[in-house]
């Protein structure tokens, strides 16, 4: 095996050692119920023991989290809820990505990739078990791929194991994969959701069961409440910190406010009412996080491609026009709306690019806030006037912007028809799936996902040859053109007005004092990783 040239942001060698813990992300998908419980529960104690014999305190954390999983399965569905509460938690990959955005070993020790980087071999720690005490071997390595390319999961999971050509078990712990084409992020891709490397006896029962290899397992599910997750006896690595973890969901942000004020929440993890940040002002008390994420806040527009294969979506016509797309992003003052739904946190963006993205560029230019010239286009268009439905998540930063965007159409005869769709599962439904709309607001939280606007079925219905040439080109390039690349897709994109891309959501975190470990940024991974997170 070679020396492997390394994806963006790994470190430079073929061979690599166990690395430092994962940070945490939340993004957009956050927010917090609370319960009446504390957060540390003393055991009962027994009257026959001496003190030394007495049972620990149960070690508790509350963690907060607005967008609830519509199943325990995060290979089920693209939405990011479940792989928030679950990945690197309860499920395990490979690899994983850390705080720096970098690819660390995980399930496996080590990996090599051959000189013409189609195959890559990976060493499993030979110490990983199942929550039930079973190793984590190759052949479960490659049933998982199996079942991501075969089964009934998730398209976006789908796609990016699409590369795998076969799969090689070598030994218990060597597993060979090796791909149709190189492709800088694959490897990448399987330190997310598309990587999960699940007991494969657990298959069948996924949607409500786990059956993972993480430091912590379900405790019991609560539907429209929380998810409880428990001590994982059987851990292979680490222990967990805490006995019990509790992701609990809030719709509304002022109750979720006030379940930290009143000390039943451990972490907001994602603050969604940013004007309520003078609520946490006491550090005697509060400790408040503000860094950023990848969560691009994005105004989706149908622009009306029906690839060959796909269910053709429901979209307006006249959104296939470029000067329509043009004039609904030039009828928006992003900078008001930022400051108006988000009280002025946050980074205003203009392409599906983030600035710790290392291709980024300040698209921010590329049609500017006008009017009187959005107007103009509609009229050259033959759309003086317009009705299009506009469908967000109901989530609020979502619904936040929905009204605001909604006026500011209003004002260049564009009639913005707001229903909000309950999220994830009908705005799963209904926009990603069956691009049944015309505009939609919701954020995105994948890594690099500049990538979608290359897959014509993706909700967005948008299909342009040159950002699919650019795409491809940087997939199977090298590091230096793979930037080049991206940052080439990002330009036509934003020149073409395939979405108007709202902000990038800040990370606002919310710890009582006390609690230490939770990272400034956002992790691209898009797990909130608890094994990081220590409580005084």
């Amino acid at each position: 095996m070679a020396k492997s040239e390394p994806p963006i942001g790994a470190t430079r060698r073929a061979r690599r050692t166990i690395g430092a813990a994962v940070a945490a992300m939340a993004l957009a998908l956050t927010a917090c119920t609370g319960g009446g419980a504390p957060t540390t529960t003393p055991a009962a104690p027994d009257p026959g023991a001496t003190a030394t014999q007495q049972p620990a305190e149960t070690r508790t954390l509350v963690v907060g989290a607005t967008a609830e999983p519509a199943t325990l399965d995060p290979t089920a569905t693209d939405a990011a809820a479940g792989t928030q509460a679950l990945l690197y938690n309860v499920f395990e990959t490979l690899v994983r990505i850390d705080a720096e955005g970098h690819l660390k070993p995980l399930l496996a020790q080590a990996w090599d990739v051959s000189e013409d980087r189609l195959t890559y071999t990976f060493k499993l720690s030979p110490n990983a078990r199942f929550s039930d005490g079973t190793p984590v071997t190759a052949e479960a390595v490659a049933a998982n791929i199996d079942r991501i390319q075969n089964g009934t999961t998730a398209p976006k999971l789908k796609k990016a194991m699409s590369v795998v050509a076969a799969t090689a078990v070598v030994d218990p712990t060597t597993i060979d994969i090796t791909l149709t084409r190189p492709s800088v992020t694959w490897l990448f891709d399987m330190a997310g959701a598309a990587g999960i490397v699940m007991n494969p006896a657990g298959f069948a029962a996924a949607n409500s069961e786990t059956a993972g290899s993480g430091p912590l397992t379900l405790g019991r599910w609560l539907p429209g409440d929380s998810i409880v997750l428990e001590k994982n006896a059987q851990y292979w690595g680490t222990p967990a910190r805490f006995d019990e973890v509790t992701f609990r969901y809030f719709k509304d942000p002022n109750a979720m406010n006030a379940s930290m004020l009143s000390g039943q929440l451990d972490i907001i993890s994602n603050l969604q009412a940013p004007e309520t940040l003078a609520q946490f002002s006491d550090t005697s008390r509060f400790t408040v996080i503000e860094g950023s994420t990848d969560a691009e806040v994005t105004l989706s527009i149908n622009n009306g491609a029906t690839p060959e294969g796909v269910t053709p979506g429901t979209g307006n016509e006249a959104l296939k026009d470029v000067r329509v797309r043009k004039a609904i992003t030039m009828a928006i003052d992003r900078q008001a709306l930022l400051d108006t739904v988000w009280f002025g946190k946050g980074t205003l963006i203009g392409s599906m690019s983030v600035p710790t993205d290392v291709w980024y560029e300040d698209l921010t230019g590329t049609h500017p806030y006008n009017p009187e010239e959005a107007k103009r286009l509609l009229a050259e268009a033959g759309h003086p006037q317009l009705t299009l439905r506009l469908q967000p998540a109901a989530l609020p930063y979502a619904s936040k912007a929905a009204q605001f965007v909604a006026s500011q159409l209003g004002a260049v005869g564009i009639t913005a028809q707001v229903e909000e769709l309950q999220f994830p599962a009908r705005w799963v439904d209904t926009v990603l799936q069956k691009a049944d709309y015309d505009l939609s607001i919701v954020a995105h939280v994948e890594p690099r996902d500049v990538v979608t606007y290359a897959n014509p079925a993706y909700y967005w219905r948008y299909d342009n040859p040159a950002v699919q040439e650019a795409v491809a080109r940087a997939d199977a390039g090298t590091v230096a053109e793979y930037e080049a690349e991206m940052r080439t897709a990002s330009r036509l994109i934003a020149e073409d007005a395939a979405a108007v891309w709202l902000f990038a959501l800040p990370n606002l975190v919310v710890t009582k004092t006390g609690v230490t470990g939770v990272p400034e940024n956002a992790n691209s991974s898009l797990a909130f990783d608890v094994t990081t997170i220590a409580k005084a």
